[in-house]
């Protein structure tokens, strides 16, 4: 297939968008874009305006923010027309979304920090909802994404901001096409990650260019997932656009509501955002004048509380959950529309139905259409509850989220006989399984380790051998913690990212906990480590068929274990002191807000490894837990639910979720793996879907990588005679799979730069040309003129490690200071010191510095003087003459140069064009500001990232 250039992409696509019936429309700059948004406003509300109306207009549709436009776009505006009487104007028909007017321009120039030509943009009644960045066939889709986070930076903001109105994007290189939110508001969702593709119901992708813009961009379809399936949240500040499989769900159901009595149940891998999904279904079903209720019906108190929460951060005041039986049964009682849609837990669901007194009182809803949503509906105790609820409810209907169904195979007995989810709710209205997901890159790949299969780790006569006292046996878990030290900075990428050790018993958890506080006394690791377990008496768990035993945070004071509640007191302590907290075991709130804040610590790294038994292994979401140490028997959905804790996606430096099982788990790995395949696809799931490949077959991948950067580059020193771009971007892509590959492979334990065919030291150099060749594109990029380097994305993260800062270089020139009055090679030691300071991306820009002391002011200290404060004193004499330097050679205001520098350190917030050029004391004209504002720019840029960035 011969490669398209962007220009004939962009004339196709505008070909086949008028043939799906949008008018094209000529528009060269905002200018034109007014004109015509006031005719198609008027056209849209069957109206005229005068300019001072429509003047009127404007001023309601600025706003500062993208969801406060996406806001006013939804809502309809009390025009006072000029003879005083009241006109509402509607800019988007959300009821009638077919009933909209739809256009389609390309090569809107719009003039902000730079002047930028947008692709194809698609207006709907005069205002731009959708814009499309196409690139020519072979560049990478990615690139099309940068192109877009340039045009958010430089000029979609800018003027009356119009392109702020944006919802969706779409980027596309003809073979591969996504789309995404605006995401202006919300920089964390500035990621290349949270791009989609669009799917058939049967999750086959829809990649090419013309195949997704007959679907997606087909102007009713559009308009549709406007208006129904993007979420404005107010409270997150952002939007949130569902991905087909999600939206595929949600219209099941609701067509299910609508047309039938029956229930269902939705396969959604775990990780795959089932709340986002169930809050949109709900949302929906709440507009349905047919349902009197929808309850959303979670199993444990904390799932009650964190769904609420997570309900009322898409949207605010949208659910309250229900702290007792009593005001379930008061919300149940109530007609407000604030109380059609109820989050409560299973059990207080159950009170409701088997206690007389409130039986009474919610008799009047025996006949009402209620819809019933199961979060996590494989529970062993929801047999007994699904029963009551069909007996009362005689109009119910139940449908259920689960990431892993009960089959045949792993149906546990009890006294209603084995069953399974599909018995429960009935059919599977849609299905999105674990492949899926990772296909999809909306879940990551898991690297499994067996420790226990390794020789000289855990010294264990058989694998096999399940009794508790050897396997709780003092000597095999101090083995594992000293195994979990050697490896968790790798695993977790220098603390990048935190952990979980999932235990087999209260027993086991308090004797780890003991373990790890005893070593970190003895300066053996400076970890926050922290745990939380039930003290409850018999609280061990069963590990039925895979099924994880919640641990109660309920705790009836007659039925507690003394030694545990003493025993986690101790460590609540340990928290307190760690913290500044005051947690306690006083109540049972008490317990709930120290399992709160115990998981805000772990989603804010703040608590490293988390030691549990069962909790925290379902429901709980993190983003930056990447690893868990497995000791315990996990099965089927138990295993499944424990590992997917660690495969959320975030960013390039996460790769993967890594299980380190110290149990033979792998014959129970490959069985979890084989029962969670959709049959109805026709297609199996084999462990290559799922896992990630071994470490053997990564470094054969990684020699094959050095060899393609050795073809374009044989020698570090043949980086500098790169004869063009073409040359430079090359090499780029070959080193840069090259990191990729490392930081992968890094978080092995057997891990070794001996295996790679490459030393770390050329690692280290090739990384620093590489970091030279991005810094030479920087300084030397001429706006004026395309490049194939506008949006590359270097991904330097890949060369950042957290633990190298400042304060730990200054440690190293203290024993650097010592070792040469010892007679030690000093040169070697400055090299290695440099050499870590140039490969990693944050500190290079202060090589320059610290060489200089070295070389100037490190030996001739005192022998009593403090090496910090030298170079502290050091730092702040250079870095007030790089400041009077700076300020002298542009003409800067010093004070006002000074104030902007504290406002960055206090908010971190980078200076921008008018503040920039409010420094400037000269009179510039006008073609000079733009020229000015980037050359000063570059200069504070530079400034900031030697003397402030990375100087923890």
């Amino acid at each position: 297939m011969s490669k398209k250039s962007e220009a004939v992409l962009e004339a196709e696509l505008i070909t086949k968008l008028i043939g799906l019936g949008y008018e094209n429309v000529k528009l060269s700059n905002e200018e034109d874009m007014l004109l015509n948004l006031k005719k198609q406003l008027e056209i849209h509300n069957d109206t005229t305006f005068s300019n001072a109306e429509f003047r009127k207009i404007l001023n309601h549709l600025s706003a500062s923010s993208v969801v406060k436009r996406a806001k006013i776009l939804r809502d309809r505006y009390n025009l006072k027309k000029d003879d005083g009487t009241d006109k509402y104007i509607d800019f988007l028909n959300m009821d009638k979304w077919c009933q909209n007017e739809y256009q389609v321009s390309n090569q809107i120039t719009m003039q902000g920090r730079a002047v930028n030509r947008y692709d194809v943009t698609l207006l709907v009644n005069g205002l731009p909802l959708v814009q499309i960045e196409l690139k020519r066939s072979g560049v990478a889709l990615k690139d099309a994404f940068n192109q877009v986070d340039r045009y958010q930076k430089d000029s979609f903001w800018a003027s009356r901001g119009l392109f702020g109105f944006v919802q969706l994007f779409v980027i596309s290189n003809s073979v591969n096409t996504r789309y995404f939110t605006n995401f202006a508001d919300n920089s964390e969702d500035n990621t290349f990650k949270q791009t989609f593709s669009w799917t058939t119901e049967k999750n086959k992708h829809i990649n090419d260019l013309g195949e997704f813009t007959s679907i997606f961009l087909e102007p009713c379809f559009l308009s549709k997932m406007i208006c129904k399936y993007i979420v404005v949240s107010e409270v997150s500040n952002k939007l949130m656009v569902l991905r087909p499989y999600q939206y595929y769900a949600v219209e099941n159901i609701v067509n299910q509501v609508n047309i039938s009595v029956d229930g269902g149940y939705i396969w959604h891998t775990t990780g795959s955002g089932k709340t986002l999904t169930s809050f949109k279904t709900s949302q929906i079903l709440k507009d349905n004048p047919n349902v009197k209720k929808i309850l959303f019906v979670v199993d444990r108190k904390d799932l009650d509380y964190q769904t609420a929460l997570e309900f009322n951060n898409f949207k605010e005041g949208s659910v309250d959950s229900t702290d007792n039986t009593s005001k379930l049964i008061k919300q149940l009682c109530s007609n407000t529309d604030d109380s059609k849609l109820i989050v409560t837990t299973i059990q207080k669901l159950n009170n409701a139905i088997t206690t007389n007194k409130y039986l009474k009182q919610i008799e009047h809803l025996k006949d009402e259409k209620i819809v019933f949503i199961f979060d996590e509906c494989h529970r062993s105790q929801f047999g007994d509850t699904h029963n009551k609820i069909s007996e009362f409810f005689h109009k119910k209907q139940m449908f259920g989220f689960t990431g892993t169904p009960i089959f045949e195979d792993n149906s546990s007995k009890n006294h209603l006989g084995r069953r399974t989810t599909k018995d429960l709710f009935g059919e599977r209205l849609h299905t999105y399984v674990i492949k899926d997901a990772i296909n999809d890159e909306n879940v990551l790949k898991f690297s499994v380790e067996y420790v226990a299969d390794l020789k000289n780790k855990i010294d264990i006569e058989s694998n096999k051998i399940d009794e508790k006292a050897l396997m709780e046996a003092p000597r095999r878990l101090e083995k594992i913690s000293d195994y979990i030290l050697g490896v968790h900075l790798k695993k977790t990428h220098q603390r990048r990212f935190t952990a979980i050790l999932c235990t087999s018993s209260v027993d086991c958890a308090i004797a780890y906990y003991d373990l790890f506080k005893k070593k970190k006394e003895e300066q053996k690791h400076n970890l926050n480590i922290a745990t939380i377990f039930s003290y409850a008496q018999n609280e061990e768990s069963k590990e039925s068929f895979g099924i994880l035993d919640e641990e109660k945070l309920e705790i009836n004071e007659s039925k507690v274990n003394y030694r545990n509640k003493e025993k986690l007191e101790l460590y609540i302590n340990d928290f307190n002191e760690t913290f500044g907290t005051n947690h306690s075991l006083g109540d049972t709130q008490s317990y709930y807000r120290y399992y709160n804040d115990i998981a805000t610590k772990v989603k804010k790294r703040e608590v490293d490894i988390l030691i549990v038994v069962n909790m925290f292994l379902t429901g709980f979401d993190s983003r930056y837990l990447n690893t868990i140490y497995v000791d315990k028997n996990l099965r089927f959905h138990g295993l499944i639910q424990a590992y997917s804790r660690t495969n959320r996606t975030l960013d390039e430096v996460k790769s993967q979720g890594n299980v380190v099982c110290f149990r033979n788990l792998k014959d129970q790995t490959d069985e979890a793996i084989g029962l969670f395949n959709d049959e109805e696809a026709n297609e199996v799931i084999t462990k290559e879907d799922v896992l990630m490949k071994s470490y053997a077959e990564y470094t054969e991948i990684f020699a094959k990588a050095v060899d393609s950067l050795y073809e374009i580059t044989p020698n570090v020193q043949d980086v500098d005679a790169l004869a063009d771009e073409n040359e430079e971007y090359t090499f780029i892509s070959a080193f840069r799979e090259i990191m990729r590959l490392k930081n992968s492979m890094a978080s092995f334990s057997d891990f070794s730069w001996d295996d790679l065919g490459m030393s770390e030291e050329e690692f280290t150099d090739f990384s620093t040309k590489y970091t030279d060749l991005r810094d030479k594109i920087k300084r030397n990029k001429d706006k004026t003129k395309p490049s194939i380097f506008d949006e590359i994305d270097f991904e330097l993260e890949l060369l950042h490690t957290d633990e190298i800062n400042v304060a730990y270089i200054l440690a190293l020139l203290a024993n650097m200071r010592k070792g040469k009055k010892e007679g030690k090679d000093y040169e070697k030691q400055k090299k290695a010191v440099i050499d870590m300071i140039v490969g990693d991306s944050k500190l290079r820009s202060k090589r320059v510095l610290i060489e200089k002391f070295i070389d100037k002011n490190l030996f001739e200290l005192e022998e009593d003087s403090n090496v910090k404060e030298a170079y502290d004193s050091f730092l702040e004499q250079e870095q007030t003459q790089a400041m009077n330097i700076l300020c002298e050679e542009e003409n800067l205001n010093k004070e006002l140069f000074q104030k902007m520098i504290s406002k960055y350190i206090f908010k971190k917030d980078m200076p921008r064009g008018a503040e920039i050029l409010g420094l400037v004391m000269t009179k510039l004209k006008l073609k000079e500001k733009k020229e000015v504002e980037e050359r000063v720019k570059l200069k504070i840029n530079d400034f900031i990232e030697i003397f402030f960035d990375g100087m923890k």
